[in-house]
Formats: C-alpha cells, sequence, structure tokens
C-alpha cells in the first residue's frame, strides 16, 4: 500500500504551509498529491504551482469537476500538467453536488452517471490524439450543421496512458467507476465496511468490463491527527467539525451522498440527527451528535503504533493507496503527521 498526501481546498487558511507540506511528501516517499475544488480554487493552478516545485511524486486532481469544464478543455489541461510534470499526473474527475453544479456552474444536475460515462469517453479519445467526434446524449461533437470540424489534440502528453480516476460514493456511481476508470477516490471509508459498501460494487463494475480489481487503484482519503492514544476522544473532537460538515450538511436533506454512506455503516439514527440539526443552523449539536466511533473508523488516530493496525486493516480491506489528510495548526505539526504516517506504514510492514 501507497501513501498519499491529500492538500484539500487552496484557501482554507494553510496556503503558506501546503507548499513546504508537498516538498516533506515528496522527501519522504509518498505517491501522490492530491488537490481539490468546490468553488473556491482551482486544483489545476495549485497542481501546476506544486510540481514545479516538486521532483517525484505525482500530482493529481481530487477533483476536477465535470460541471465546470467541457470535457475537451478537461482532456487539454490533463495533458499540459502530463508534460509539464514529466509524466507525473493523474486525473481525477467527479461531478461535484446539486448546489454547486447548479449554483456555481449553471449546470443541471441530472443523468450523473450518464454525463460522467460520456464525459469518460469524451476525455480519453481527445487524450489518445484522435480527431475527436462523438454523438451522445450530452454532447455531440463536431456540433452538427455548423462549421465545426473534427480537431485533434495538438499536446502530446508524457505518457501514452493517463490514469483515471473517480470520485464515487453510491452503489451505482461506484460500479460505473470499477467498470470505466483506473482507480476510486473515496471519502468515510471504514475499513470495517469497505467491502460491503464499496468494494462489492467496484468489483462488479471490474467485472463488466471483463477485469478485475488488480491494478485498479483503491483510493481513500484520511483525515490523520497523531497522538497519545489515551488523548483519542480529544484526537476525535479534532475532526467533528469536518464530519458533520459532509454528514450534515454537504447537500439538501433530500441528497447528501455522504449521509447515505453513513447510513449505510449503520449509524441511520446518528446520520438523521447530525443532518437535521446542521441544516437547522445549530453546526455545534450537529458535530456534538457525531458517534466518537463514526470519526474513529474514518480517520487515522492515536499513537503511531495504533494507526499502524490501521493501515493494516485498510491494506488487509482493499486499499491500494491511503491518502493523509495531516492536522495540525502549526506547519510543525502537520510535517511530524507526514513524518509519523511513513512510520506508521514501516511498522505495519506495508512499505
Amino acid at each position: 500500500m501507497q501513501l498519499g498526501i491529500n492538500l484539500g481546498y487552496w484557501g482554507a487558511g494553510m496556503d503558506g504551509d501546503n507548499l513546504a507540506v508537498a516538498q516533506e511528501a515528496d522527501r519522504l516517499g509518498y505517491a501522490v498529491c492530491w488537490a481539490a475544488e468546490a468553488y473556491g480554487s482551482d486544483a489545476a493552478t495549485v497542481l501546476s504551482w506544486v510540481a514545479a516545485q516538486t521532483e517525484r511524486i505525482d500530482v493529481g486532481s481530487a477533483i476536477f469537476q465535470i460541471p465546470a469544464r467541457q470535457p475537451a478543455m478537461t482532456a487539454m489541461t490533463a495533458a499540459t500538467l502530463d508534460t509539464l510534470s514529466g509524466g507525473r499526473f493523474r486525473l481525477g474527475l467527479g461531478v461535484s453536488g446539486p448546489q454547486v453544479s447548479e449554483g456555481w456552474y449553471g449546470v443541471k444536475f441530472d443523468k450523473p452517471l450518464a454525463r460522467t460515462r460520456e464525459y469518460v469517453e469524451i476525455v480519453r479519445r481527445a487524450m489518445s490524439r484522435e480527431r475527436l467526434s462523438y454523438e451522445g446524449e450530452h454532447w455531440t461533437l463536431p456540433l452538427p450543421g455548423g462549421p465545426g470540424k473534427p480537431l485533434k489534440l495538438t499536446v502530446h502528453p508524457q505518457r501514452e496512458h493517463i490514469p483515471l480516476y473517480i470520485a464515487a460514493i453510491g452503489p451505482k456511481n461506484l460500479e460505473q467507476t470499477g467498470e470505466i476508470a483506473d482507480g476510486a477516490l473515496l471519502i468515510f471509508p471504514a475499513a470495517e465496511h469497505l467491502e460491503e459498501t464499496t468494494l462489492t460494487h467496484l468489483r462488479a463494475g471490474r467485472e463488466k468490463a471483463g477485469k478485475t480489481l488488480d491494478g485498479f487503484d483503491v483510493c481513500p482519503t484520511l483525515p490523520l491527527a497523531v497522538g497519545a492514544d489515551k488523548d483519542l476522544p480529544a484526537l476525535a473532537d479534532t475532526f467533528r467539525p469536518y464530519t458533520a460538515l459532509y454528514v450534515g450538511g454537504m447537500g439538501s436533506a433530500k441528497q447528501n451522498f455522504y449521509n447515505r454512506l453513513a447510513r449505510r455503516m449503520g449509524y441511520e439514527k446518528e446520520a438523521a440527527e447530525i443532518q437535521q440539526k446542521y441544516l437547522a443552523g445549530d453546526k455545534q449539536g450537529a458535530a456534538a451528535a457525531i458517534p466518537q466511533d463514526l470519526i474513529d473508523k474514518t480517520t487515522l488516530l492515536g499513537s503511531v503504533e495504533r494507526i499502524a493496525d490501521r493501515m493494516r486493516a485498510y491494506a488487509d480491506a482493499g486499499v491500494t493507496t491511503l491518502s493523509l489528510a495531516p492536522a495540525g495548526f502549526t506547519l510543525e505539526e502537520r510535517l511530524a503527521s507526514l513524518r509519523a504516517g511513513t512510520e506508521a506504514l514501516e511498522h505495519a510492514g506495508l512499505a
């Protein structure tokens, strides 16, 4: 199992330290550095900045939002980043959510599975440098009856095949991801529930494509807080606002993918309470309603030895790249967490 680092959203208050975090991860041998986007910073600019100042670590979009870009532009961006980084780019895609898609981009959030499938087909066709033509439900290239003609990407990516990941949570999305992608980007994964919530659906998709999970990258992001095992409640409290935001507020009462995931993990009553309080404006109450067990199962908390045990559980469950989001109020604390991640991986016998 490899380790990655997730810088999250640029503009979250730690921007000055993020480059140092990426450079330390590069020095320590981390496999990939991911950056995200929602309705603030874009991931492509951040990744180009990081790639220019690192040497070996891959840079990946987690995610480029599908409603934000036409598929041909995503192919252009991916090819450019792969070229500029010397073949170190990984393309992560996702549909985002209804609020961002419709409120920020003005793109209707309908038929997300069909849109994703067409989008991936066009991106891959464009990156292969064949002349681009496509007839689908959501995209037609070139537009009929006009002056457009099939064009070919003029940039040569460093590699013949740029790894393509999809951010997936629900069963149908996971199955399609297994069928059409090279990897899955996961959030709130519990090792104890990974088979029934995730892998069984990915495996079904791989079987549709005549493949197995061999070579498919199962890549969850896990917040990391290092400390004494006796301080687990306090360490868990570090991530209460984060968990409350996703389970309670990332979406509407009718459509919150993370809330549904918590319910599938057995936290039906708790997920309902967290969401009800968060959407009512009681964010502190929502955070307080999160069971410590839910946080513990979806983060890495405690001593290096305890974190090593959890890493081993994820590896045994089928995770191939574990991306860490290290907690810390200072740069020194975040860098220490990165080093602890490497130490834990070695302690677990997974390095």
